[in-house]
């Protein structure tokens, strides 16, 4: 068993050297990312539904523009709505791909699933889309603005910037129970890497992507089990704090308790402590096949940013073949065109 630990420890840290030595440079932002293909089968989708950086060059070359713009008013308005962009460009691609399946607002939809009453930021793309629709109709899907979104809000927490690449369909297909499929805080480190595999995401984007913590906010519900008994991989002190705080199962507390505001390595550093708020972040610390790039990045911020940055293009690309009547740019994010 020792030996096999140690086996994939020298794989992750061979994984990580190479990230480092080449894959991706340690540049200071902005940068643009290295992009990796699109999840999607040339063969299944025509070439002009492949996602490039220059797709609306000419359909609407001030779209990028728009969506910055209306993302900083409303980070100005209410900071904590840039956490929530993030996790919400999650939730939509983790589903169905990145295709905005997720704004579908009807019965039924993964929007009124239980798993998504604490997702917020819908208010912003609205008003981002009422925005684009009057420069560029019919031209910019609610998926390419939502992941947009995602980025400007990085860049504005303080985080990296990338280069987006456009191209996405609005899907017209939103089912409740799919929802449930993401990851809601309580699983193990192996669930979490078959999701994250089954959606064509590694090891290495799991941890990166979950160093999102490092800002925002979840609900004491996520933790009512930790608080419940002793958890041994809890510090004793922060499992106070944390009893003191929740209060009812509604309040929120800080995913990083020590720079809850600032987008830095602070998650990392805080799993080290036995100080990760959720029981799916603390795991990452002490499983052999995640805790190398933890480690990793707990010691190198600009590991962290670059490959962040690398990491959310991975999950921007994550794309769900289907026939061409099934997806299309919708006139209003809530609601499939008539």
């Amino acid at each position: 068993m020792k030996l096999l630990s140690l086996f994939v420890f020298v794989l992750c840290q061979l994984k990580l050297l190479m990230v480092v030595s080449g894959s991706i440079p340690l540049v200071q932002k902005p940068f643009t990312a290295i992009l990796p293909k699109p999840h999607i089968s040339p063969n299944t989708l025509p070439f002009k539904d492949v996602l490039s950086s220059v797709y609306y060059l000419n359909k609407c070359p001030q779209a990028e523009g728009i969506i910055q713009q209306k993302v900083k008013a409303w980070f100005h308005k209410n900071y904590t709505l840039a956490a929530s962009l993030i996790r919400l460009h999650f939730h939509d691609c983790a589903v169905r791909g990145c295709d905005a399946s997720i704004l579908l607002n009807h019965k039924g939809s993964e929007r009124r699933a239980l798993a998504s009453k604490t997702l917020r930021g819908f208010q912003v793309i609205d008003d981002i889309k009422a925005e684009v629709e009057k420069s560029c109709p019919k031209t910019v899907s609610c998926a390419d603005i939502l992941t947009a979104a995602a980025r400007d809000a990085t860049v504005l927490l303080g985080g990296p910037f990338w280069e987006v690449p456009f191209g996405r369909k609005d899907g017209k297909i939103s089912i409740s129970k799919e929802a449930d499929m993401v990851p809601q805080g309580h699983e193990n480190v192996t669930q979490l890497i078959d999701f994250f595999q089954a959606r064509g995401l590694s090891i290495l984007d799991l941890v990166v992507l979950s160093g999102s913590h490092t800002i925002g906010r979840s609900t004491c519900y996520s933790i009512l089990h930790r608080l419940a008994k002793f958890d041994p991989t809890l510090d004793r002190k922060y499992l106070k704090n944390l009893t003191r705080s929740c209060k009812w199962s509604n309040d929120f507390v800080h995913l990083d308790v020590t720079t809850p505001t600032a987008f830095d390595i602070e998650y990392y550093k805080n799993l080290g402590k036995k100080m990760g708020l959720l029981s799916t972040d603390q795991a990452l610390f002490l499983d052999p096949r995640t805790s190398p790039f933890v480690s990793a990045l707990a010691t190198q911020p600009d590991l962290f940013f670059n490959q962040f940055a690398v990491s959310m293009v991975n999950l921007g690309n994550i794309l769900i073949p289907a026939h061409l009547n099934q997806k299309e740019v919708r006139l209003n994010c809530n609601y499939v065109n008539p």
